[in-house]
């Protein structure tokens, strides 16, 4: 789309000034025809910055992580997800409704970031049905980078975007894609919960939790991808989090939701269809790293018919993450909170690979974290300093898979 110029019709006047001769009926005219004088006005267009309004999709944003449209909303709901764009101009604001969180408890609502030229400069809670957050403002034009991130979780709540209000020269752009892809499976670990909260007492609340603070999007940034997360506070392989090992938490199970767009308390009443299928062709990684199975040990807690449930559940998974994605390197990551079942994702690829032949999979032991040295966050989840070092190892064990040198991939 290009900036909507307002330009004045150009005014053309011509004045023809011819003197002729008058004779008789029939007679022949005795002065011949003056040349013509030709005057053209006209009212130039503008040549500074104009007024655009535009609707957010891939033809003027680059689309981060998985989003969904539906009528006049783009919907924000994974960790993450959020839009990208460039231009010349003096100002920017964004039009954002929330969806029915927006009205519910404050620990609840969405968490958004705005960022300008990669500074934060926004980290705003969604706390109405309709809001305009203004992004940039400048007397002069200036080239800007906007992005804007949906810092909380998906089953929590999500929110839209109407409209980019722009005054700018020529229009927005996408920002360029990058070479590297990767999607990153998860649960609470991977939604950076609790990060922002240094209190280990703590509860859940959308207000201290930032993905972007968190392993997996920082792995992304130090290999310069592109990344999408699928990732859910509480779920697990067979069972969610559960304070009693006798009765599994099925309903929270990320292989029954990980083909739909996202899972979001918050869009119950109907702002959008929030068990739409993703297409896997909008995003097409190059490596997916799957972290499960920390929600899965409350349940399981040594049990060997339990582990075996798991590592069954988890190969079938495998299955389907391939069907979706049939090009990209699978790997199996576990240890941050706790490493107990790591031994049965090592068996579960295993497992996966007997079944199938395929090859193109790996696991990945991640380090469990030091809460000594590195601090902790609210429920006992990773601070920043220990996602920073998960990202690390997480970034390095990818590079020697780009490379060839991993002696880990199955």
């Amino acid at each position: 789309m290009k900036c909507l110029f307002k330009i004045a019709a150009a005014a053309l006047s011509m004045a023809a000034l011819i003197t002729a001769g008058t004779g008789c009926s029939g007679g022949t005219a005795d002065t011949a025809s003056a040349p013509a004088e030709t005057t053209v006005t006209t009212t130039a267009a503008p040549t500074g910055p104009v007024d655009g309004t535009y609707f957010p999709d891939s033809s003027n944003v680059k689309l981060i992580g998985r989003t969904h449209t539906e009528g006049d909303t783009l919907w924000l709901a994974q960790s993450a997800s959020g839009i990208e764009f460039t231009f010349k101009g003096t100002s920017a604001s964004v039009d954002i409704v929330g969806d029915g969180s927006a009205f519910g408890q404050t620990d609840s609502m969405a968490r958004f970031a705005v960022y300008v030229n990669g500074e934060r400069t926004e980290d705003k809670m969604v706390d109405n049905y309709m809001m305009t957050v203004d992004i940039f403002s400048s007397d002069e034009p200036q080239d800007v980078t906007v992005k804007i991130l949906k810092l909380s979780e998906s089953a929590n709540s999500s929110f839209g975007i109407k409209n980019l209000n722009v005054t700018c020269e020529g229009g927005i752009s996408p920002t360029p894609e990058k070479d590297l892809k990767i999607e990153f499976v998860g649960d609470s670990i991977t939604c950076g919960y609790g990060v922002d909260d240094e209190v280990k007492e703590h509860h859940f609340s959308t207000k201290t939790e930032d993905a972007t603070k968190a392993y997996a999007v920082k792995t992304a940034e130090k290999l310069d991808a592109d990344y999408s997360l699928v990732s859910y506070s509480g779920h697990g392989i067979i069972s969610g989090y559960t304070s009693d090992p006798n009765k599994p938490v099925t309903s929270q199970l990320v292989p029954d939701i990980y083909e739909q767009f996202a899972k979001s308390y918050g869009s119950a009443s109907s702002y959008y269809t929030v068990d739409a299928p993703w297409d896997f062709s909008a995003f097409v990684p190059d490596y997916i790293v799957i972290n499960l199975g920390t929600n899965d040990d409350s349940y399981v807690k040594g049990k060997q018919e339990k582990k075996d449930e798991y590592i069954k559940e988890y190969a079938e998974f495998l299955k389907t993450v391939r069907k979706d994605n049939p090009d990209a390197h699978i790997i199996g990551a576990l240890g941050l909170m706790g490493d107990s079942l790591y031994s049965s994702v090592e068996k579960a690829f295993e497992q996966y690979t007997a079944d199938t032949g395929d090859t193109n999979v790996s696991t990945f032991h991640l380090s469990v974290q030091d809460m000594n040295a590195n601090g902790i966050a609210a429920d006992w989840h990773p601070s920043e300093k220990s996602h920073e070092i998960a990202a690390e190892e997480l970034a390095g064990y990818i590079e020697s898979l780009m490379t060839g040198t991993s002696a880990d991939a199955a």
